[in-house]
């Protein structure tokens, strides 16, 4: 039964949040690289547990598209996978996350680590402030994820891009890598269900910097959406096969 595989993988999901975490802890008061390694252990083991109890695989595609170099990340935003997997396609990715999220237990202390919080309410000087620090960890080797529709969206919901991703691209000034997947049909924005399949992670062609705003956004969106639509469309139909 869907639920009951559903709420067993929760609860190994959130037991693996707790155990590993709290584990990691310590060490990274002396080490701040096990941030990282709790972080990595804890998506494995959520990809494990969803094999295990949900029947959901996942691979990734182009990972040669991957530049040597770190950059800005844009991401599909319709589960909480596109949270998770990042975690063992990228070295050391920091995400651009609410502020809200500092605030959960365990999990908020290594947000305040591996993640920079934006402010949706303020200020220009706010977002300026996040654009130095996420250009000092990209400095330091980190790619920074950031997730253009700002909020989940249900798997064929229209796009909802906001204009913040261009002023982030034009700020920091760096190319921009975008990634579609379709681990919203598995693992959906909403609800306990989770449904057996595959999950697919593609690596988009690298967007360059510089360019003006709308033929950013035009590019960034075209291609995210275009390849998310079709990896859907795909998973479709081999279920329905």
């Amino acid at each position: 039964m869907l639920w009951l595989r559903s709420l067993l993988f929760m609860i190994w999901h959130y037991g693996s949040i707790a155990v590993i975490g709290l584990v990691c802890a310590p060490l990274a008061l002396f080490d701040p690289k096990f941030f990282y390694v709790g972080a990595r252990a804890w998506a494995r083991a959520t990809m494990i547990g969803l094999r295990l109890f949900c029947g959901i695989t996942w691979s990734v595609e182009g990972r040669d598209l991957i530049p040597d170099e770190p950059g800005l990340v844009a991401s599909k935003h319709h589960s909480a996978l596109d949270t998770i997997v990042p975690f063992l396609i990228f070295e050391r990715p920091t995400f651009v996350l609410k502020q809200e999220l500092l605030s959960m237990p365990v999990f908020g202390w290594y947000a305040r680590h591996i993640g920079i919080a934006i402010d949706r309410d303020g200020a220009m000087s706010a977002l300026k402030k996040m654009v130095g620090e996420a250009k000092a960890r990209v400095a330091a080797g980190s790619p920074v994820i950031i997730f253009p529709e700002g909020t989940r969206q249900q798997v064929g919901a229209p796009p909802d891009y906001k204009p913040g991703v261009a002023a982030i691209y034009g700020m920091i000034g760096l190319d921009c890598l975008p990634v579609a997947h379709n681990g919203g049909l598995c693992w959906p924005a909403s609800g306990l269900i989770k449904r057996p399949g595959h999950v697919t992670f593609q690596i988009l062609p690298v967007i360059p910097k510089g360019l003006k705003r709308h033929d950013f956004m035009d590019r960034l969106q075209g291609s995210i959406e275009t390849a998310t639509g079709k990896l859907v469309s795909d998973a479709r139909t081999e279920t329905m096969a």
